[in-house]
């Protein structure tokens, strides 16, 4: 009898153990699934974080125009007398730490002595303006033109800094005169293009008289 009980004892202790063993494996299990759910609930978080920030960065105002202005005239005067008059089909300006603005479609700047005569001209089919800098960058088939002297500056890139009056042109350039023309690799002229200096020249023509370009 004693036996009997001893037997019955040890089975439902034995019951016991299963059922704890399976317990703990259930509670592991439920452990795992969580610890799944909970990582993949972060990837996604992530996901999503990345998203928004690209979105914001891409919606950042120096990165969309915040205007565009059709048909523009605009001057720039001096001691009350108008010295440099910008004309473009469009603008677009862009805000940020460095705003500037953008001319697609090209510009044409003409440049005035005191009494209002046209003494110079610049014209490109592209061109940004760094407003802060006072800095301007034209390109694809830049042309610059003195009145005063007939002479004619063809080049591919042109560098204007509006603090020191400079314009300079690392790029190829031709430049035709009276009697000559000059070809070099670039150049440095004063805003109005009555001092200049051709670097590093490749070629010299003279023109002969009554010979047009």
């Amino acid at each position: 009898m004693i036996a009997t009980k001893l037997n019955v004892g040890l089975t439902k202790l034995q019951q016991l153990e299963q059922q704890n063993s399976i317990l703990k494996k259930n509670i592991m299990f439920s452990y795992l699934i969580k610890s799944i759910i909970i990582a993949l609930a972060a990837m996604v978080l992530f996901s999503c974080e990345n998203s928004i920030s690209k979105i914001v960065e891409i919606t950042q105002e120096d990165t969309l125009a915040a205007v565009t202005t059709y048909d523009v005239v605009y001057d720039r005067s001096d001691s009350g007398f108008v010295k440099v008059k910008l004309v473009s089909p469009v603008m677009k300006r862009f805000g940020g730490d460095d705003p500037y603005s953008e001319f697609p479609d090209g510009f044409n700047i003409t440049f005035f002595d005191n009494l209002g005569n046209e003494t110079s001209f610049i014209k490109a089919n592209y061109g940004v303006s760094y407003e802060k800098r006072k800095f301007m960058n034209a390109s694809n088939d830049v042309v610059i033109q003195n009145f005063e002297t007939q002479e004619q500056l063809y080049t591919e890139n042109l560098m204007w800094d509006q603090r020191k009056k400079i314009i300079r042109s690392n790029t190829f350039v031709k430049l035709i005169m009276p009697d000559k023309t000059i070809f070099g690799d670039s150049m440095w002229a004063n805003e109005s293009f009555t001092e200049h200096e051709i670097y590093n020249v490749k070629g010299e023509f003279e023109v002969e008289d009554g010979e047009a370009e």
